[in-house]
């Protein structure tokens, strides 16, 4: 079997600086620090709620974020409750492997690798896209479609698992087995209408 690998999508963005905008960032910046200084808030608050509802063109996920990977599972958190995966699609399904969204049109930092002893890339978790380079996941996720721990000894200890699906897996098989190019993106758009925090 070929060896198959989670690799980021380039948004084919510019990462240059631009000095205006960059100026405009300063500024805002200024004005929201000064905002939270007024009100006696140092910085917005993640939810505490733990469970993560994608509303997809085909259906609903539900994934229920996990508590030993506090830096990747707040990261997903804050970038929910952000809005960011809002009107983004699923860019990569393969069959038989995995599907992967969170394809972002902004720069987000990238976050540190977490592994552990329960880090299983099996049926129905979802785990963090990467580059071929330590701590380079950011907002792009995939969920496991099958059993991915046996594809490869190295495949766990890359890619960090943050949650399952406990609601959805027949909306996940049914993304992975729409037609695609030759790069894995479908041919019809499979969209990330919106994603939500729940309880």
């Amino acid at each position: 079997m070929p060896k198959r690998k989670v690799r980021k999508h380039s948004t084919g963005k510019s990462r240059k600086p631009i000095l205006i905008a960059g100026s405009i960032v300063v500024v805002a910046a200024a004005i929201i620090i000064a905002a939270y200084s007024m009100v006696g808030t140092s910085s917005p608050t993640i939810s505490s709620k733990n469970k993560v509802v994608l509303i997809t063109s085909m259906g609903n996920i539900v994934i229920k974020l996990r508590s030993d990977m506090p830096i990747t599972t707040e990261n997903f958190k804050n970038l929910v409750q952000q809005g960011k995966y809002d009107g983004t699609n699923f860019h990569r399904v393969i069959a038989d492997f995995m599907i992967q969204g969170g394809a972002i049109n902004a720069s987000i930092p990238s976050i540190p690798d977490e592994f552990g002893n329960n880090n299983h890339n099996v049926r129905g978790t979802v785990a963090m896209a990467k580059t071929d380079q330590p701590n380079s996941a950011a907002s792009q996720f995939f969920i496991n479609v099958v059993d991915n721990s046996n594809r490869s000894s190295s495949f766990d200890s890359t890619y960090s698992v943050f949650g399952d699906v406990i609601t959805g897996m027949d909306v996940v098989d049914a993304i992975s087995n729409v037609a695609t190019d030759s790069n894995g993106m479908p041919l019809q758009p499979v969209t990330i209408i919106a994603a939500q925090l729940v309880d």
